[in-house]
Parts: structure tokens; C-alpha cells; sequence
């Protein structure tokens, strides 16, 4: 009796003092994929989600000022917010390129907003950052082909590239003379287009 009483204390002690170690083992690995989950939740939040192209960055990088934040309503009856930048074209028409609030999948870095709507904008194949940033033109148009993200309310595409006199020329609505002489650096307009128009490409 008493050899089957120290044998259910003595047991008893053993299991009480491997009990923690138990759950530790047991709990540890759901504890760690716990973290592993919301560490890639946190990640995959950042990476959705492209750096914010703001009016007060567009003036320190570029150098042209009058740039704004706001919403611009689509042709079905929707509405996207983004940053705007007045231009003028060519002909004298004034538009404005609109940088929407994106995530990393945005299939477009930049649009053409005129009185038409909202054209992607595209850089012509093999036309360098130098080449855009010398003199920015459209030099054709045509249908935005169709991918995963294409909207209902997307016009003709824009492609961009050097202008040596021909096609419809974009400027920046001029700023002020601190605005103009940093622009020049950076690339003002041109560079401007360049950037986001690439900045999602491999």
C-alpha cells in the first residue's frame, strides 16, 4: 500500500514538473508561426502600397510647384484620389498629369488628364530619361491593351517620348524661379514623366 502510495506521489511529482516543458514544446511553435504571420502580414501590408508621390515632394525633386492633391471623378460615375500636376500642352489646352494613391500593382504609374478623360501614359520603347527630359511630346496614340487591372474608364493610351519638333510638346505650368533652376536639374516635367511612368517596371 504504501510502495503504491509513493508510486502515485513520486508520478504525480514528474508529470507536474514535465508539464511546463510540455506545453513550451507544444506551444512554442504556434507562438513562432503566430509571429511569422503577422510579421508577413505587416510586410505584404508595406510592400502593397507604393511611396506616396506628393505635391511637396514633386517641388523639392523636380522643381515645379502648383501641384495638388484631390479627387477626380471617372466616366462611370466612380472616383480616384491622386496628386495633379497642371501642364499645358502644345496647343495651348491645359491638362494635367494625375499620380493616383496606388498600391505596387498599379498597372500605371501616371495619366494624361484632359477633357477626354483619364490616358495611361507610356514611355516609347527605347527612349532614354535624356531624351524625355529635353523636350516631353506625345508621339502617338493608341488603344490601352487589354491586362488584369485595365478600367473601364481608361482612354487611348499616351506614348511620351523626345520631341525634335514634331508631336504635341508638355510643359509645366512655370513656377517660381527657385522651382525652375532645381527642375532643370532634376529634369523637371520630363523627368517627372519618366519616373512614374517606369518606377512600377522591372
Amino acid at each position: 500500500m504504501k510502495f503504491r502510495e509513493r508510486f502515485t506521489v513520486s508520478s504525480s511529482r514528474r508529470f507536474s514538473s514535465a508539464l511546463p516543458r510540455l506545453l513550451i514544446h507544444t506551444l512554442a511553435p504556434a507562438c513562432v508561426a503566430t509571429l511569422l504571420l503577422a510579421s508577413t502580414t505587416v510586410l505584404v501590408g508595406c510592400e502593397q502600397k507604393a511611396e506616396a508621390v506628393t505635391p511637396e515632394k514633386i517641388e523639392q525633386q523636380y522643381g515645379i510647384s502648383g501641384a495638388y492633391t484631390d479627387n477626380i471623378t471617372t466616366s462611370d460615375g466612380g472616383a480616384i484620389r491622386g496628386t495633379l500636376v497642371p501642364v499645358t500642352l502644345a496647343d495651348g489646352r491645359k491638362a494635367q498629369l494625375f499620380v493616383p494613391q496606388q498600391r505596387r500593382d498599379e498597372p500605371h504609374g501616371v495619366y494624361l488628364h484632359d477633357d477626354q478623360g483619364l490616358h495611361p501614359v507610356h514611355i516609347r520603347e527605347r527612349a532614354t530619361r535624356d531624351e524625355i527630359t529635353s523636350a516631353p511630346a506625345v508621339v502617338e496614340q493608341r488603344t490601352e491593351p487589354a491586362h488584369r487591372q485595365k478600367r473601364s474608364w481608361e482612354k487611348e493610351a499616351l506614348i511620351i517620348g523626345g520631341s525634335a519638333g514634331a508631336g504635341t510638346a508638355i510643359g509645366a505650368i512655370a513656377g517660381g524661379k527657385k522651382g525652375a533652376a532645381v527642375g532643370a536639374t532634376a529634369g523637371g516635367i520630363g523627368g517627372l514623366i519618366y519616373d512614374l511612368a517606369t518606377r512600377n517596371k522591372d
